[in-house]
């Protein structure tokens, strides 16, 4: 394991006297990098500034905690139109099903609040249909259909919207697995949407016929990908298909779809708001049924997805030969995958010459002026840039922060030596850990060997392995908890001294807590 350093250490044993000289140094201080500009006709981000928010160029497409894409501005006038009238929702919703079914070539549509909230209806769709008793008797599955099966290339952290109807994911691995699985209790299948990636072992293909002939519907989450006519999915077996209005379609970040056999769809709309049952929480405004559907009538009428591909790459041909100019560092532009379907800049740098890792480079970005959302995250030595939100002449400003970045770097001489352990970590330890909100007790299984930490990080329900490394009296150890399709982020950063340890608890997207640890004898 390559034993990592803190940044604080760095900064003070590298000879700069803070994160403010290490900004400067890279020419990032506001003083030296043009301020947030605007498009022509685009207006001030007052209404973010005045109540204290920070703008910022989004080099990381279509992530929602970087609030999705960039809105078309056809969506914008549209929303905007619809906030002066009043119109009942179920005739809205069934003027924009049929509107976007037709321009989808699908039996039906509805807008949801997210693709999350399509695959939530659509499960509850599936257990219940329009029975008003079941409707309203859920997330209580008692005698209703209880299981989705799910194989388990599909399983991802938001299987969540499927699981929260109550139901419980049964998962497989191969065909032969699906047939078994399939019982009086199944309600659906459900896949993630494989269009951009080919080398998945229980594809939709092979799961389509085998639902079909058991009478099973069949729910994919395509949330990432864009729009096509015919739908590829439903041609493959899909009964229904969840889209996201806040990625590549560039609709509100707030919507989504779901487009399939009309029954369900209805059914579906049933089970949502502003019906009251169990997705009455997630409510869809008129403006935003009519923000979506404009965005799917733009991208099927006027969009040319293949000339945007064009234009992004002609941004990564600008950065590339921005920042290769400082040696050590590489990029390539990797296809369309099921992340994203849209080719991305991948952004490499020789650690030995560049002695930054991708998070101090991403703070850097985010902490400069303007400001710059990426995907440099973590203790490694690259990342990527992804294109969706960024607005023409943005790519410009990001070339040239990276290159100063680079540029500016320190070299791996300029590290400091690890100091060798002020104590062997090796043994078992209570952990005690305190929340935001709540407590918790977890067992740490250590191994040492020199510097560097492995063993096992046993939490309140599930397990998981741990890495990490100690540097003097220094401790950063980092677990993945794997918990039904999520894995949780736990890294443990503080002090040893003997038998005792603990710090500072970074959670990743959760609020952050701390940890105290004493090791059992």
């Amino acid at each position: 394991m390559k034993t990592q350093l803190s940044r604080r250490r760095w900064l003070e044993s590298s000879g700069i006297a803070s994160a403010a000289a290490l900004l400067h140094s890279a020419g990032a201080t506001p003083a030296s990098a043009a301020p947030y500009t605007t498009e022509p006709g685009e207006p001030p981000p007052d209404v973010y500034t005045n109540m204290g928010a920070k703008p910022f160029i989004n080099c990381t497409a279509t992530l929602t905690r970087n609030g999705g894409s960039r809105q078309l501005p056809e969506v914008i006038e549209a929303i905007r139109h619809a906030g002066h009238y009043h119109v009942n929702i179920d005739q809205l919703m069934e003027a924009a099903g049929k509107k976007i079914s037709g321009l989808l070539e699908v039996e039906w549509a509805m807008v949801t609040s997210g693709a999350a909230a399509a695959l939530a209806h659509a499960t509850a769709a599936c257990v219940a249909g329009t029975d008003p008793e079941r409707m309203q008797q859920l997330p209580d599955l008692t005698g209703l259909k209880n299981e989705v099966i799910m194989p388990k290339s599909s399983r991802n952290v938001y299987d969540h919207a499927i699981r929260m109807v109550g139901v419980k994911i049964v998962e497989v691995d191969s065909a032969d697995e699906l047939r078994n699985a399939i019982n009086h209790r199944t309600a659906m299948i459900a896949v993630l949407g494989d269009r951009f990636n080919k080398n998945v072992r229980l594809p939709l293909k092979e799961v389509g016929p085998i639902a079909k002939q058991a009478g099973i519907p069949v729910l994919v989450d395509a949330a990432a990908d864009y729009l096509n006519v015919p739908n590829p999915y439903i041609e493959q077996g899909a009964t229904l298909v969840a889209s996201s209005g806040g990625k590549i379609l560039r609709g509100p970040q707030t919507a989504g779809l779901l487009v399939g056999d009309e029954q369900l769809v209805r059914a579906a709309f049933a089970n949502s708001a502003h019906h009251h049952a169990f997705g009455r929480p997630m409510k869809v405004s008129k403006e935003e049924i009519v923000g979506m559907t404009t965005a799917v009538e733009i991208f099927i009428t006027k969009r040319d997805i293949q000339a945007e591909y064009r234009e992004w790459e002609g941004w990564y041909d600008y950065i590339k030969k921005e920042i290769t100019k400082v040696d050590g560092v590489s990029t390539k532009v990797a296809p369309p995958s099921k992340g994203g379907p849209f080719p991305v800049l991948m952004v490499e740098w020789d650690p030995n010459k560049i002695a930054l890792t991708a998070s101090e480079i991403g703070e850097l970005l985010l902490n400069g002026e303007p400001s710059i959302a990426s995907h440099a995250e973590g203790d490694g030595h690259s990342f990527r840039v992804r294109p969706v939100a960024m607005k023409p002449r943005e790519h410009r400003i990001v070339a040239e922060r990276l290159h100063s970045i680079f540029r500016n770097a320190p070299s791996s001489a300029d590290k400091p030596k690890v100091r060798p352990p002020a104590v062997d970590l090796s043994g078992r330890w209570d952990v005690e850990i305190t929340f935001q909100r709540g407590e918790s007790k977890h067992l740490l299984f250590l191994e040492a060997d020199g510097n560097d930490v492995s063993g096992t990080h046993v939490g309140t329900v599930v397990r998981g392995m741990l890495e990490g490394t100690v540097d003097g009296n220094q401790v950063r150890l980092k677990s993945s908890l794997p918990f039904e399709g999520a894995n949780l982020s736990y890294i443990f950063e503080g002090k040893v001294s003997g038998n005792e340890m603990g710090g500072k608890l970074d959670l990743g997207e959760y609020p952050n807590g701390t940890w105290k640890a004493r090791r059992r004898s």
